[in-house]
């Protein structure tokens, strides 16, 4: 089904923290795509000018700003480490796990509440071009963590989300967080150079695609049970506790360290729950913009805002 080549290029174009960069900036396309028209002139004003407007180019942000000496904070922000016993038990409990500065759950809470205030901000015309860079990180962390929160490591403790469970991939060593991260998506796209931080891509339009002729094994509707940005903490529990349960089912459980994962069959079970995982984050993501954008009414001068 894939060429060889494939799978040693894939091999090259790993990252260490969550889904690579441009696979984040494809989840913000596709993404992008559901938009209403009012969603995407809203944030076109939270987003600085150099994102050209498109939530997309901006989704990769937070991962280099998570390693700078300013941002090092929020490097916590992109996981929640279980403390469970993969793959014999999967259970994530956000009371428990979530660390004392925050994780992935409180970080798409906390920013949803922030950008919410900056949508209100832009529909009552004191906020416009990106000046407020409070209001663009809200928007970028959210692109962002949408992301993280589907990939299956970033919901488990095990080997530190597996970036120390070391693993062979296309005759090539590395861990199973990066195998997860970049080497299955370009693994099921059939790439072997990176996807574009610019557009979208092919793979991720027949993603798309798919999304709106539900052709997943379940029901895109279904994804979006939960998907109200009023109980974003709650929301971002659910979406966490299903890439938990995946760990269980099939990362750990499927896993041989001294077999080649891109040959032995892992990686070809894997390309669906990789589908289904960035599917799920781009719909959750579009979905979710679009009702803080319809959530947040400006009536007049003198009339305040009304929440839907």
């Amino acid at each position: 089904m894939f060429s060889r080549s494939v799978l040693i290029g894939a091999t090259l174009l790993t990252s260490t923290l969550a889904w690579n960069t441009d696979v984040h900036n494809q989840i913000g396309f596709m993404a992008e795509t559901f938009f209403t028209s009012a969603t995407t002139s809203i944030l076109a004003e939270i987003l600085e000018p150099q994102y050209n407007k498109s939530v997309g180019r901006s989704a990769a942000w937070a991962d280099a700003y998570a390693h700078t000496s300013e941002g090092h904070f929020s490097y916590q922000w992109h996981w929640i480490d279980t403390h469970d016993r993969a793959p014999e038990y999967c259970h994530l409990d956000y009371s428990k796990d979530c660390a004392k500065g925050g994780c992935v759950v409180s970080a798409i809470a906390n920013q949803t509440g922030i950008l919410r205030d900056c949508i209100q901000d832009v529909k009552s015309a004191s906020l416009s071009g990106g000046t407020n860079l409070t209001c663009s990180y809200a928007l970028k962390w959210i692109a962002h963590f949408f992301g993280d929160i589907h990939q299956p490591l970033h919901a488990n403790g095990r080997a530190v989300g597996g970036n120390t469970y070391k693993v062979i991939f296309g005759d090539r060593s590395t861990q199973l967080h990066a195998v997860w991260d970049g080497y299955i998506p370009y693994f099921a796209a059939n790439v072997s150079k990176p996807f574009s931080n610019q557009s979208i891509d092919p793979f991720f339009t027949g993603l798309v695609s798919r999304i709106r002729k539900d052709e997943f094994y379940t029901m895109p509707y279904m994804w979006l049970a939960c998907s109200d940005p009023s109980t974003s903490e709650e929301c971002a529990t659910i979406w966490a506790k299903e890439s938990n349960k995946w760990d269980c089912d099939y990362v750990y459980s499927r896993v041989q360290n001294n077999t080649d994962l891109g040959t032995s069959g892992y990686a070809t079970g894997a390309v669906p729950i990789v589908e289904l995982q960035i599917s799920k984050a781009a719909l959750r993501l579009g979905t979710w913009l679009n009702k803080l954008v319809e959530g947040v009414k400006y009536v007049s001068e003198e009339q305040e805002i009304i929440e839907l």
